[in-house]
């Protein structure tokens, strides 16, 4: 008896353990399904967010380039030509005043055939020596546009729009065209104030009231209204001669500074001021291009590798109407040089606006031996020319006052050998006779042995005579130095 209930209670306690044992495995396993469960819907949340956050960035970066791209259509693209990758292009830059006055009239509208382009400018762009060249041309030009008759070239887009005037101006300088952009005036300030203004060595006072509030003289860094104002001024050069020629090398040197800010800036931030860009920028570029191109262009010495230039004409006054008759033996000469990865020119002295607009000059020559050794804008010093004692050091501005080509290059050279830190330029008017002039008492020995190195009878007088210059010393240089070797 004994023993057959012991083995009824090892039978019970089987059982018992049993539903136990089965109770808590169904527990395990509903815990099991119940984590399993949290993990497939933590990974649904998770990839939904992650394909959201593609999904904002894919309608971020295509809302950048539809605006980007919105003023561009398959008949401009068509004009374009193709360029290997990596390969130096061209690129036209039109500048178009449709503002939003303008465009709500009745006389302008928003078709574009109710416009002119207020600026022409070629851009040859060098990813692999990483060079960027600007060639501005005249507005005015005289132009034959076939069946339309002679016109300023500026007609070119109201007549056909972006890809008739791609057409004009690739026949006109003989390149080919490879990329466009067009830039509405309306919305540049947005742009230089997204980069949080850029800085500009301003060439002189800017007192323009058709273009916007007067700007100081000096370098500075410029908001986007203020920018405007020096792409805009014409007047405020009234008395150096034609506007439109400062302007536009005011407009290449504000380009320049654009250019340094946003290849300055990391991939994120450059997408952004891209997007701040999109609303007054039309191009054919896709947001992928011009993110390659700036990716090419790092490391560019915006200051050195930068080269302007403005094609050369005469104005003419024809029908009532003043023309800018183009120089075709120059404008060639210009462009092969531009074509060879050259500056637009051989020396700084060939700039029609001098020191007065533009900013810096850059010149470069094929490197060989040149014998009619071209201004260039600044020359490496020799600091041991001084062997007999004499004091070679400090500043000289050079200003070619002569009319002879290359003359302030030389000059600057020959100075540059003793010591002195030189730069060169064209005076803005005529001189017979050379100047050395010093700012202040403390520049007059200078100045003295500045004229000493020029040799024969060359004056020495002082800045009360209206002179300006911030090297210790300015020389003028006139038609009796002209021979100057």
């Amino acid at each position: 008896m004994k023993s057959k209930k012991k083995a009824r209670s090892t039978a019970e306690d089987a059982a018992h353990l049993s539903r136990e044992d089965a109770a808590g495995l169904y527990a395990e396993r509903r815990r099991r399904r119940s984590r399993s469960k949290g993990l497939k819907v933590l990974a649904l949340v998770v990839v939904c967010v992650v394909a959201l956050g593609a999904v904002g960035a894919w309608a971020y970066l295509s809302n950048i380039e539809g605006r980007l791209n919105s003023g561009v259509d398959q008949k401009l693209r068509g004009t374009l030509t193709t360029t290997e990758a990596g390969d130096p292009f061209y690129m036209l830059l039109l500048g178009v005043d449709k503002s939003e006055e303008r465009a709500g009239s009745a006389e302008y509208g928003q078709d574009s055939s109710n416009y002119r382009t207020d600026s022409i400018m070629l851009a040859r762009i060098d990813p692999k020596d990483k060079q960027v060249t600007l060639v501005s041309l005249h507005r005015d030009t005289l132009v034959d546009l076939g069946e339309h008759g002679k016109q300023k070239i500026n007609a070119a887009y109201s007549l056909g729009g972006p890809s008739y005037t791609v057409q004009v101006v690739s026949q006109f300088a003989d390149v080919p065209i490879s990329h466009y952009a067009e830039i509405d005036f309306d919305h540049f300030e947005g742009i230089v104030d997204a980069l949080g203004g850029i800085e500009v060595d301003v060439p002189i006072d800017i007192d323009d009231p058709y273009a916007g509030e007067p700007i100081k003289k000096g370098l500075q860094t410029l908001n986007g209204a203020q920018a405007l104002t020096l792409c805009r001024s014409r007047h405020a050069y009234d008395a150096y001669g034609d506007g439109d020629l400062y302007r536009a090398a005011n407009q290449r040197m504000v380009i320049a500074a654009i250019v340094k800010k946003v290849l300055a800036s990391d991939p994120a931030t450059m997408t952004a001021t891209i997007s701040s860009m999109a609303d007054a920028v039309s191009t054919d570029l896709s947001l992928a291009d011009i993110l390659s191109l700036a990716n090419q262009m790092k490391g560019i010495d915006m200051d050195k590798d930068v080269y302007t230039g403005m094609e050369p004409t005469t104005s003419s006054y024809v029908n009532n109407t003043w023309y800018e008759i183009c120089d075709t033996e120059a404008w060639k000469t210009m462009m092969t040089r531009v074509n060879q990865g050259l500056s637009p020119y051989a020396s700084a002295d060939e700039d029609p606006t001098g020191t007065d607009a533009g900013g810096t000059v850059n010149v470069k020559n094929d490197g060989g031996t040149d014998t009619t050794l071209p201004d260039s804008t600044t020359f490496d010093t020799n600091t041991g020319a001084d062997k007999d004692g004499t004091d070679y050091s400090g500043t000289v501005e050079v200003l070619n006052g002569a009319g002879e080509e290359g003359l302030a290059g030389r000059v600057a050279n020959s100075l540059a050998r003793y010591g002195y830190d030189t730069s060169a330029g064209t005076a803005r008017n005529h001189y017979d006779d050379t100047v050395v002039v010093y700012m202040n008492d403390a520049g007059k020995a200078k100045a003295e042995t500045v004229a000493k190195v020029l040799g024969g009878e060359v004056n020495v007088i002082d800045a009360s005579a209206g002179y300006t210059s911030d090297a210790d010393v300015l020389v003028v240089l006139g038609t009796d130095l002209r021979d100057y070797s």
